[in-house]
């Protein structure tokens, strides 16, 4: 069973950081490529970043480039979204997400993902 469960999530001051783990388990992890998405109250869902499976990809929200970065830990079967410079219209629940298809790249699109963890809450607030 595909399990993908988020954690690191909190209150942060702007300005501050943050660093959200994605830890999987139930499939192969080096064989497929994960995106994190984040929602906001009364907003619809968005991507955030994707990472391929070799790490050669990394996509990123504009509103996020050169603040976030994404990675991946084999060894841990962990994907990680370090989040620094961290601003109030950050504050969302964060999830990361995997596609049905083995080394499918799904970017962005919310739509290219099929299996969801639960999500963490991320507040970003003085």
């Amino acid at each position: 069973e595909v399990q993908l469960v988020e954690s690191g999530g909190g209150l942060v001051q702007p300005g501050g950081s943050l660093r959200l783990s994605c830890a999987a388990s139930g499939f192969a992890f080096d064989d497929y490529a994960f995106g994190w998405f984040r929602q906001a109250p009364g907003k619809e869902r968005e991507g955030i970043s994707a990472i391929d499976t070799n790490e050669n990809i990394q996509s990123y929200r504009d509103s996020v480039k050169g603040r976030f970065t994404i990675s991946r830990d084999k060894a841990k079967n962990t994907v990680y979204l370090q989040m620094n410079s961290l601003k109030p219209e950050d504050t969302a629940v964060y999830y990361c997400a995997i596609p049905e298809g083995k080394w499918y790249f799904g970017g962005l699109g919310a739509r290219e993902y099929d299996y969801w963890g639960q999500g963490t809450q991320v507040t970003v607030s003085s």
